[in-house]
Order: C-alpha cells, then sequence, then structure tokens
C-alpha cells in the first residue's frame, strides 16, 4: 500500500514503513493509524516523547478473539511494543466476595483467556506483574508523563488526567489504537494534540458553599460539556492553588467522571492545572458558554440520576470504592474513617461487605503501613480488581451494589451514593442508617436485566472505559 494514497503529510521514515520496510504486520499497523488520524482530520505523525505507555485492554474475554490473534501477530513479527506499558486492572481476585455461580460464569463464559493473554502482555512489554491499574500515574506505579510529552495511552480517566493534571498530550484512544501507536512509535496529530485542540469552550462557574463532591462535580460538568474542553472557576478557593497529594487525588476523582459521565479528555481548573497556571484565561476560546454550579445544581443532577435495582429499596449486599484506583493517602484516610464511624455506632466491622480496590503497588505500599492492619479489622476487603469488570457479569448486574464513584455507576447496575452517605451505610448497625438513606432517595426508570451474559462488557459496548 503506497503512502501517495493517503491527504495526511508523512515522513520518509513512516512512507517506508508503509511501504514494508520492517515487513507487512507493521505495514498494516501503520495503515490503520493513519487511516485512524485522517478520520479525524490529522495531516501529519508525531512521535511519542513518553517513556511509558498505557492500555486499556486487560480482560481475557473470550469473545475478544481478533486481539488475541493481532497480539500474536505482532510477537511473531518481532514487533514488541516500542514502550514497556501498563494496562487497566485485572477484571478477577478470588478475595473479592462471589458465589460460585457467579465464579463459573467469570471462568468459563467471561474471562476464560484471562492467564494467556496476560502473557501475550509480559511478552509484548508489560511493565511488570504489578502493572494492572487505571491508575498507572501514581508514584508507587512509576507511569508518570511529564509536561508536553506526547502519548498513545487508553483508558478515559487515566487519559483526562495525564492531559489535565500533568500537561501531557493524548487523544481518548480506543484499545488497540493505543498499543498500535507504541509499537510504530507515533501517533496521527489531532484534537488535544494540538494547541487549538486544548483550548476551552466552556467556562464553568462553580458557586458551592462547601467542597463539592468530586466525583458529583465531574458528572455535572460532564453531562453538561460532553466531549468539550471545560474551564474550571472557583474550585481553588476548595483545592487551594498547589498540586499536592490531596488536589491531585480530588482531580483523580473528578476528571474520571467527567470523562465516563460525558467525554472530556482535558479540564482546566483556574489558578490550579499546569496549562491553566500558564496561560490563564488566554486558553478560553472566544464565545464559550457558562455554565454556574451551586448546591442546588448538584442536587438536582443527584436526583436524577437513574436507579436500575430491581427493588430499589433492597439493602445493599456489597460496596466498591475505588473506581478508578484510590490512592495510598485515600486509603489512609478512610481507614480512619472507618474505624471512626464504628466506634461511633458502636460497631465493630463493616455491615456490608465492602472492597477498596487500588494498585497492586499501592496495595503493597500500604501493606507496609500499621493502617493496613487496622483497615482489615474493620472488616474492608482491599483488591487490585476493576469493580467494572466484576459487575458485568449479570449475577452481579442484579445484586443491589453501592458505590461513590461515577463512573462505576455510569457503567454497571451500581447504585451511586456520596462518600458520606457510602460511610453511614457501611458501618451503620444493623444497615438500618442505611436503609433510611436508601428509602429516602427518588428513583428513576427501571429497564429490564439481561437474562444471558453480555458478549462485550457494558463499558465496552459504550465505547471504552
Amino acid at each position: 500500500m503506497r503512502s501517495l494514497e493517503y491527504k495526511m503529510k508523512l515522513t520518509d521514515e513512516q512512507k517506508a514503513i508503509l511501504e514494508h520496510s520492517k515487513g507487512e504486520t507493521l505495514a498494516k499497523v501503520m495503515e490503520s493509524l493513519v487511516r485512524y488520524g485522517e478520520l479525524f482530520g490529522a495531516t501529519e505523525m508525531v512521535p511519542i516523547s513518553s517513556k511509558y505507555n498505557h492500555l486499556v485492554t486487560s480482560f481475557g474475554l473470550k469473545a475478544l478473539g481478533p486481539v488475541y490473534e493481532l497480539m500474536d501477530k505482532l510477537l511473531e513479527a518481532g514487533a514488541p511494543s516500542g514502550q514497556k506499558f501498563s494496562v487497566d486492572p485485572k477484571p478477577l481476585d478470588p478475595n473479592v466476595p462471589s458465589s460460585f455461580a457467579q465464579d463459573a460464569i467469570f471462568k468459563f463464559f467471561m474471562y476464560s483467556r484471562q492467564k494467556d493473554y496476560e502473557k501475550q502482555l509480559m511478552q509484548l512489554g508489560l511493565l511488570s506483574d504489578n502493572a494492572f491499574t487505571c491508575t498507572c500515574y501514581m508514584d508507587e506505579v512509576g507511569n508518570k508523563p511529564g509536561y508536553g510529552e506526547v502519548l498513545s495511552w487508553s483508558e478515559s480517566s487515566a487519559v483526562v488526567y495525564a492531559n489535565s493534571v500533568l500537561g501531557a498530550r493524548c487523544n481518548r484512544n480506543s484499545g488497540i489504537i493505543d498499543l498500535m501507536g507504541s509499537v510504530i512509535g507515533y501517533v496521527p496529530k489531532f484534537g488535544l494534540l494540538t494547541d487549538e485542540g486544548r483550548k476551552a469552550d466552556w467556562i464553568i462557574e462553580v458557586k458551592t458553599t462547601k467542597k463539592p463532591e468530586a466525583q458529583l462535580l465531574g458528572s455535572a460538568i460532564g453531562m453538561k460539556v460532553m466531549e468539550d474542553v471545560p474551564y474550571v472557576k472557583g474550585l481553588d478557593q476548595w483545592l487551594g492553588t498547589e498540586l499536592d497529594d490531596e488536589a491531585c487525588t480530588y482531580l483523580k476523582d473528578f476528571g474520571a467522571a467527567t470523562a465516563s459521565n460525558g467525554a472530556v479528555g482535558l479540564y482546566h481548573i483556574d489558578k490550579l492545572t499546569p496549562e491553566a497556571v500558564k496561560f490563564g484565561e488566554d486558553l478560553i476560546n472566544p464565545g464559550a458558554k457558562t455554565y454556574v454550579i451551586d448546591d442546588a445544581e448538584l442536587e438536582r443532577v443527584y436526583r436524577e440520576y437513574p436507579v436500575i435495582w430491581k427493588n430499589k429499596n433492597a439493602q445493599p449486599k456489597l460496596c466498591f470504592m475505588g473506581c478508578p484506583h484510590m490512592s495510598l493517602q485515600q486509603l489512609k484516610d478512610w481507614t480512619d474513617k472507618v474505624e471512626e464511624s464504628l466506634k461511633k455506632n458502636g460497631v465493630e466491622k463493616v455491615t456490608v461487605p465492602t472492597v477498596f480496590t487500588a494498585a497492586p503497588d499501592v496495595l503493597e505500599a500500604f501493606a507496609k503501613t500499621p493502617y493496613a492492619d487496622r483497615l482489615k479489622a474493620t472488616g474492608v476487603i482491599t483488591s487490585y480488581i476493576c469493580p467494572l469488570m466484576y459487575m458485568n457479569n449479570p449475577l452481579s448486574e442484579k445484586m443491589p451494589v453501592i458505590t461513590s464513584s461515577n463512573k462505576l455507576r455510569t457503567y454497571t447496575s451500581a447504585r451511586y451514593y456520596t462518600d458520606e452517605e457510602i460511610l453511614e451505610q457501611i458501618t451503620a448497625p444493623g444497615r438500618s442508617s442505611g436503609r433510611k438513606i436508601l428509602l429516602g432517595r427518588i428513583t428513576g426508570a427501571v429497564p429490564a436485566f439481561h437474562k444471558l451474559p453480555n458478549p462485550l462488557p457494558r463499558g465496552i459496548r459504550k465505547g471504552g472505559r
């Protein structure tokens, strides 16, 4: 396939790859990237400058046969990833509560190719056995790109964090496109890789009377602006003007909600995020629309969430915290919160089975602190699992599961509550307090549950995580 058939301006090296200088497999990979870029108006390919990549496809679904075939072809062609990479969380963990029937569906109908796929990932360039997380940018994991670096990442929550909090440059790539860019070493330049594509079309004015819940604020913004870039004013009064651990943790959860409840790939926080500090309101396009968020608006957004439990007043049977994965400081802070709430309520252990998820490397660091034994004593389970992948089991889907993750709420049947409400429910004596909250929240339409396993997880059916 000759490069002259393409409108995109290509270098001699890129043309040579298209013309099979590195073999047929890499020629097809380059052709796929060129065609992908031209669909979005890219006029050239630019080199990836980050040290590591991040891939979204971490689950060995039987239905993903073409993915495994592509992996084999890359390995046969001697074309492993040009970068080491991390990948999204594993879909299974024996420490997470599940029934015999759930396990059978996981093993035989859903993730039957998991072990084989993990071997392929290792051969292609996985950073380590521990590099399974959606928060690869945590210090403990080590995949943190620098300001201005060009990436070939996927995973919506990681991409929006890299763009916004770190100032790197990456489009919202799909699975496999992320790997192709890493293999070739180039990505098409369009969208968030350009200066113009990083300008804001929305001004968000935060006028709440207290620090807004990160997941709720992100949800409101995501649903309003969709794929546009928002410039957020007023949030610095709650987060300050330094990107310390507290601010980064908040923005991790905030960004994940903007990306999943909408399609945000980049946001700017006035006086806080790197490009907002450097360029200020010059980042705002002329004619940008304004969205004011106050207490009443956040309450409206919360109350309009649909509740898709078959029995809306059911007692929760499982709680997931950590979608995206929790930080080390979050694990410590939540240990204090759970202990204090249990003591206040005269309860020894959590009254709803509760799972806190974090990156394997973060969990290892946590295990070295005195907090680990304290949290274990409360009955809370720690895991490296992807809650979304767990929830896509049709039997899990029918369970009344609660979470403070707006991403998990969006892609699954899990029901969203604020952090404060989650804490009240999981530590309530006899769960009476939790029941009171459940009855007090408004409800929405209840769609029919699927009777058979879906061919792909819900997050993939919606265009990725």
